[in-house]
């Protein structure tokens, strides 16, 4: 039997429970959440999202990717790696615990991975006063740093930046950072597991016990040395961050179109507001607050049409 023939994607997340979570993915996204329980990440772009529409509803991206390859996802990447990047949004109700990534060579050297992980942050809602955590104050140093972790001091060693919505947080590898209470965030990232957790405030995971830490590592792949700014795009069209490993804009449309084109990369798109439809060939889907779109590589032009606010990530 011939394989369809591939078309926009329309993802349902895999959803995750944390510590810090909260029930912001249900009101302000409009996530169906399974339990009461607070869930802190929804992973719109990732293998284990699940496509909704068409001939491919109810495999995942994973499966998707195993039938078509590179026609999904480039001929620059490799199948056999996964996903390359990875969508999610977050909700954070508390502090979640202060971390570190390595970068490529690192990640390959201390823990055999392909990939390290660089990352970034578009605020989509935030508290009075919500801050993030962009590494340790100047002139600390990395045994200074490793002793305060030790001793369960280094939140006063932390230096933090205050966020808006529209603001945006490029966490280069080793960046020490994390977010905190009251910040719903989109997160793009190169796709990694590679997580070194320095701190988490004291307190427990969700099993009462506290979870582990990284300390070795995480201190020696931190930079200490300087302090990355937060920054805040103006614009309808208008690109919010870019970097070696990935790219995302801001499409802002109020009743009009836009013409795009993949260009043999592929494109995930988030719709932030209001309600969107994207069209290629005789396939049209609509995009509603909180809901995620993959286009394929190999799909060259479609339409993006409606009023609404959409962030479109790829490769560059």
């Amino acid at each position: 039997m011939n394989q369809p023939i591939l078309y926009p994607l329309k993802l349902a997340p895999s959803l995750h429970v944390k510590v810090w979570g909260g029930r912001k993915l249900a009101t302000e996204m409009n996530k169906t959440l399974p339990t009461d329980e607070p869930y802190g990440e929804a992973w719109e772009l990732h293998d284990s999202a699940t496509i909704s529409n068409g001939a491919l509803e109810g495999q995942t991206l994973a499966d998707a990717l195993a039938a078509y390859g590179t026609d999904l996802i480039g001929q620059h990447n490799d199948p056999a790696e996964g996903f390359p990047l990875l969508a999610k949004i977050i909700d954070a109700e508390d502090w979640l615990s202060i971390q570190v990534h390595p970068d490529n060579a690192q990640a390959r050297e201390l823990e055999g991975d392909p990939r390290g992980k660089t990352e970034a942050w578009l605020i989509l809602a935030a508290n009075d006063n919500s801050k993030l955590c962009i590494g340790v104050q100047p002139g600390t140093t990395r045994d200074e740093m490793a002793e305060a972790i030790r001793e369960n001091t280094l939140e006063d060693k932390l230096a933090y930046a205050e966020v808006q919505p529209g603001d945006v947080f490029f966490v280069k590898a080793n960046t020490i950072h994390a977010i905190g209470p009251g910040i719903l965030l989109y997160e793009i990232q190169q796709s990694s597991d590679v997580t070194y957790r320095l701190y988490d405030w004291g307190r427990m995971g969700l099993d009462g016990k506290p979870r582990q830490l990284h300390i070795e590592k995480g201190v020696q792949v931190s930079n200490v040395e300087s302090l990355p700014e937060v920054t805040h795009p103006t614009g309808h069209n208008v690109v919010m961050v870019s970097c070696p490993y990935f790219e995302t804009m801001r499409h802002m449309l109020i009743d009009s179109s836009v013409q795009l084109a993949t260009d043999g990369f592929f494109h995930a798109l988030t719709c932030i507001d209001g309600t969107l439809t994207i069209t290629h060939g005789e396939t049209t889907i609509t995009l509603e607050k909180g809901e995620t779109a993959v286009i394929p590589a190999n799909l060259g032009a479609y339409m993006l049409v409606g009023t609404g606010t959409v962030l479109r990530s790829y490769q560059v």
